[in-house]
């Protein structure tokens, strides 16, 4: 039976500040990171983490248990991204060695959300928490506003409101529009807040990391992604200006809101979906590149086309029968729109699932008959 000391440095401060790769396996090595770590940044609490796990693997080793310890360090975008990178280095240690129980060592709560996943490949023994010893000076409240506001993750919450509005209301000052500040930063702090309550920065972090990725490899859907976000802000500031356009003339009470964000969706409903159809194609090229291609790969842009035909025809049917202004169609053109955009998206969808379906039948057979032959072999 052997047991691991696990130390987790989950936003990567030993990579970004120290330049020290995880995993660190071993006394001597983790003693060396977290004394490099100490010396660059003395302030920072993982150094710490590292030398209570080496302490517990010392308490170990007197007691006669063989021991280890390992240090599995994350990245500075924490959540997704970095819980990922973390689980596939304990993956390939597990693999590489055999190991029966596990002690955590954490500094505090943020670390600790990785108990579950660690749990889940490695039964886990005993939990410490770290906890650093201040003098009363240092706990001054100076002090814990410098600490907060040099953390990226608070300095990021607090300044980007703050300096969004010092930017937005300078600009329309310099346009002499102030009256147009207030919808301005209204627009954009409700933006940020909306960004920050969907927690969307995972989505884009992931988003940065492939994009990054299919950059240095080469790919094909480094070059289709980038104009699919082209487009998308093409139509985004489409969509905009119409909607601007008849705002100024008319104002919102007159067409009404639900009216005017019809409008947004039947002017940019077909960019977005040329964007998206990009981003499946560059991904689908990938794929062929790879041999790891199959028809159902196909199925998300038929499902795609589908709905921009049921958006399009529905945005175009509610215009239409309230009269609005930028509807040339009569009703009866556009009803006949509607339904041949819903008979359309059906067949269109139905194409998509018996291609994933048979696709998916294809794959169960062909893994029935290579176990088979791998059988007949042994």
């Amino acid at each position: 039976m052997r047991t691991l000391v696990i130390c987790i440095d989950r936003d990567n401060d030993l990579g970004e500040k120290a330049n020290v790769s995880s995993p660190i396996i071993g006394r001597e090595d983790n003693i060396k990171a977290a004394v490099e770590l100490a010396t660059v940044d003395p302030e920072d609490s993982d150094s710490n983490t590292i030398f209570g796990g080496v302490n517990v693997l010392n308490e170990l080793h007197s007691k006669g248990i063989d021991a280890e310890i390992v240090t599995f360090a994350g990245d500075k975008n924490v959540g997704i991204i970095s819980d990922q990178k973390i689980v596939v280095q304990l993956d390939a240690f597990l693999e590489e060695n055999d190991i029966t129980n596990a002690i955590f060592i954490s500094d505090g709560a943020e670390d600790e959300t990785l108990l579950p996943i660690v749990q889940s490949r490695i039964k886990i023994d005993s939990v410490k928490r770290i906890v650093v010893q201040q003098s009363a000076n240092l706990e001054s409240t100076y002090y814990i506003l410098k600490n907060a506001f040099n953390d990226p993750k608070i300095s990021q919450t607090f300044f980007v409101p703050i300096g969004l509005t010092a930017l937005i209301y300078a600009i329309f000052l310099l346009a002499n529009y102030p009256e147009g500040a207030i919808i301005g930063i209204s627009a954009a702090i409700g933006a940020y807040m909306l960004y920050r309550g969907f927690n969307l920065d995972q989505p884009f972090a992931l988003l940065r990391e492939r994009m990054k990725g299919s950059f240095y490899e080469g790919q094909m859907t480094f070059v289709t992604n980038t104009i699919a976000i082209i487009l998308a802000v093409i139509a985004t500031m489409i969509g905009a200006i119409t909607l601007w356009k008849y705002f100024t003339t008319g104002g919102g009470w007159y067409y009404g809101l639900i009216t005017l964000f019809t409008v947004f969706i039947n002017v940019t409903v077909w960019w977005y979906v040329i964007a998206i159809l990009f981003a499946n194609i560059g991904k689908m090229v990938d794929l062929k590149r790879n041999d790891h291609f199959s028809l159902k790969d196909v199925s998300p842009s038929l499902f795609i086309t589908a709905m921009g035909l049921l958006f399009w025809g529905a945005s175009t049917y509610i215009l239409t029968i309230g009269a609005f202004p930028g509807a040339t169609d009569s009703p009866n053109f556009s009803i006949q729109y509607f339904i041949y955009s819903v008979v359309g998206a059906i067949i269109i969808a139905l194409a998509g699932i018996k291609i994933s379906q048979n696709e998916s039948i294809y794959d169960t057979k062909r893994k029935i008959t290579k176990g088979k032959k791998d059988k007949n072999k042994n």
